[in-house]
Parts: structure tokens; sequence; C-alpha cells
């Protein structure tokens, strides 16, 4: 069986060793990974995800959407912010998105010395379980966190990943898959209600993105599953 195990932040992916013979699913909940997945299935032809907002703006400068927060803040200058209703506009598709978030465009770029990298949300969670069944890598689900700390909501999608794929050709090995499942087990019949009490979550209510957080704990909203080729995420 493959093995399975959960990364909770990027200041630990070092220790999961070398990369390249593992396949990686990074997942940000609030926000990052949600809007990939829902302006992907919605038309947005592809995104660039970069680690600064300089890259971002140099980018916008070559024709590309740019959208980007930082501390859940839109950056000034961009078009969008971290909302995936924006990513899901009609301004949004059919173009180009450059991309830059405090914790989850810098996990995708710590992960592109990886086999494979898919993007994971609780929107498309049955669907990278069907993309990922049986594979014979061993997985990594890449928790962005924030800023380096553990977050709840990417540690219940982790374990949410985990209780789908364990005994469908993987074996979770480690304490982090087996606390992020013991989680998902408590939280997954009131999500909402278990994450409203999460630091991000009372973070992002305070900048009024209450709609965004019901939207991002949406399971199954979607049927793709965004994957990294070159510098780009295509579906």
């Amino acid at each position: 069986m493959a093995k399975l195990e959960v990364c909770p932040s990027p200041e630990m992916i070092g220790l999961y060793g070398d990369l390249s013979d593992k396949n990686i699913v990074v997942t940000d909940i609030f926000r990052a990974t949600s809007c990939i997945v829902s302006g992907l299935a919605t038309g947005v032809n592809h995104i660039i995800p970069v680690d600064s907002v300089e890259a971002c703006r140099e980018l916008g400068k070559q024709g590309y959407l740019t959208a980007g927060e930082r501390a859940g803040i839109k950056i000034d200058d961009f078009t969008f912010g971290n909302s995936p209703f924006q990513y899901m506009s009609e301004q949004a598709s059919g173009n180009k998105i450059a991309m830059t978030t405090t914790n989850g465009t810098r996990a995708i770029e710590a992960s592109r010395s990886a086999k494979k990298v898919l993007i994971g949300a609780f929107l498309n969670l049955e669907a990278v379980v069907k993309e990922l069944r049986n594979d014979s890598s061993d997985l990594i689900i890449f928790c962005s966190g924030w800023r380096g700390r553990l977050s709840m909501e990417d540690t219940l999608f982790a374990g949410a990943l985990v209780s789908a794929l364990q005994n469908n050709g993987y074996e979770s090995f480690g304490d982090g898959a087996f606390s992020a499942t013991k989680l998902w087990e408590m939280a997954q019949n009131d999500l909402f209600g278990f994450l409203s009490e999460a630091n991000h979550a009372e973070r992002l209510r305070g900048l009024g993105a209450e709609k965004d957080i019901e939207f991002c704990i949406t399971l199954n909203e979607f049927d793709v599953v965004p994957y990294l080729e070159g510098r780009s995420l295509k579906v």
C-alpha cells in the first residue's frame, strides 16, 4: 500500500524528505484552494500561483488578472482579493489569473518538486478521492496553515481525505494523519459549527467574509481536480 501522511504547515514540509516520488494535495480552505477550485471549475483559463506581490504584478503586465491578499485583506491595486465568488465572476471567466496569498500559494511553491501536485478543498473532496484512489505513489496532504501554524480547517480537510483514502490503496502513517482523522470524526456532522470557533474563521468574519466561510466548507460542489503543470494550475 502507498503511504499517506499529513504535513500540518509549510514550515514542516522539509521533514518529509525527497518529494520527487510523492504526490501532494495542497489545501488552504480559507481560502486559496477554494478559490482555485471554484475559478477553474467555472471558466477561468488557468491560474499561476506566485509567492510575492511583485511577481504577481509582473504577470499583471503580461495580461493576467491579479488576485491576492495579505493577512486576509485584498491588495489595493489587484483585480481580485481572495474570495471564491470573485473567481466565479463574469470578469474572471475565460481569463488567466496570477495569484498570491499569505499561506496557500506559499505551500504550492514548496510542492513544486513533487511527482504530482493537486489542489484540494471541501468543494472538490470527492473528486480528489476519485483521482487518487488506488494510486501507487505515496501521498502527502499539505496543509497551508496560517503563517506557519496549524489551522483547524485545513486539518479537518486532511482528516476527511485520510478517512476516504485509507484502505483504498493507502495506509495512513504518523500522528498527523491520525489526529486529523480523529478531528474529522468529531466535526463531520456539524462542520460549520465546529469551524465557527476556529481562529481563521474569526479573522475572516472580522473582514466581513461570512459568505465565503459558508461556501468554502460546502462539500462536493465541483467535480474537478486542479493540477500543477509547469507554472500553471489547470483542470
